[in-house]
């Protein structure tokens, strides 16, 4: 069975995979540090839990744009199931071929999402990842990532407003029933959600009308991709997995 990891700046997603088949996903945090050893003991126990025995782990592929856990993590990969990762990088092989200015600074989970989305539903493809940011690439129909748009995500404008901001409370990530809000907590889920909702429509039709292509499939993941995903027409296809996915084909190229 293979191991994807996903290393984002809120959360390590954690997929196994049996052939093609997504078995189970899981999550820990990523800020929290933790020894090699906390680590490996974390993953096995959230595995078994999962009825899934340590020995049949037998592969491994990572994704992260947090190095300080790198170290860390791989070392607990390689004690505790004997397993070198491939490690999303310079070096492999991931159908995607990036054309920006500098190449080196597209973050691994986007090439991983652009895989994925370029793979499973085919290109011209504009990716958007609601994680800790709200990014939208576009990937042309062979295959390269020609445009990237980064904006903050709608938890990091949330933690803005009640930490900024004296008189506001923290509340939950939700729509309101209507944007006509009369109170504190809906306003804020008015102008979080209703804001993003906006900010996508935007980004998408620009991105679109800008390129020239024709025929872009809009492909949504994230955690609070499904909030967006659920109130515009703009997005096609909402996948929570595309980057487990991503993670999964590529390694399938390393073959």
């Amino acid at each position: 069975m293979l191991l994807t990891m996903d290393v984002g700046n809120t959360n390590i997603t954690f997929g196994v995979f049996n052939g093609k088949e997504l078995i189970t996903t899981f999550r820990m945090t990523t800020k929290n540090p933790r020894t090699s050893d906390e680590f490996g003991v974390s993953i096995i126990d959230m595995i078994e839990r999962n009825q899934i025995a340590q020995k049949d782990i037998t592969h491994v592929i990572t994704a992260s744009v947090v190095p300080d856990v790198m170290h860390s993590l791989n070392s607990a990969v390689i004690k505790y199931f004997g397993i070198t990762p491939v490690i999303v990088g310079p070096g492999v092989k991931t159908g995607i071929r990036v054309v920006t200015e500098n190449p080196k600074q597209i973050g691994a989970d986007r090439i991983v999402d652009a895989a994925g989305a370029y793979e499973l539903y085919g290109g011209p493809a504009l990716v958007l990842d609601f994680g800790t940011a709200t990014t939208y690439d576009l990937v042309d129909a062979s295959g390269a990532f020609v445009a990237g748009v980064t904006a903050p995500g709608i938890r990091i404008s949330a933690k803005a407003l009640w930490e900024d901001a004296a008189k506001l409370p923290k509340i939950e990530i939700c729509k309101p029933q209507s944007i006509l809000a009369q109170e504190t907590i809906s306003s804020m889920q008015a102008g979080l959600v209703y804001g993003q909702i906006g900010q996508t429509e935007y980004i998408v039709r620009c991105m679109i009308e800008e390129s020239g292509y024709q025929n872009v499939k809009v492909v949504a993941t994230g955690g609070l991709g499904r909030i967006i995903a659920n109130e515009t027409d703009c997005i096609h296809i909402y996948d929570p997995n595309l980057t487990l996915s991503g993670l999964r084909l590529i390694f399938e190229k390393q073959k």
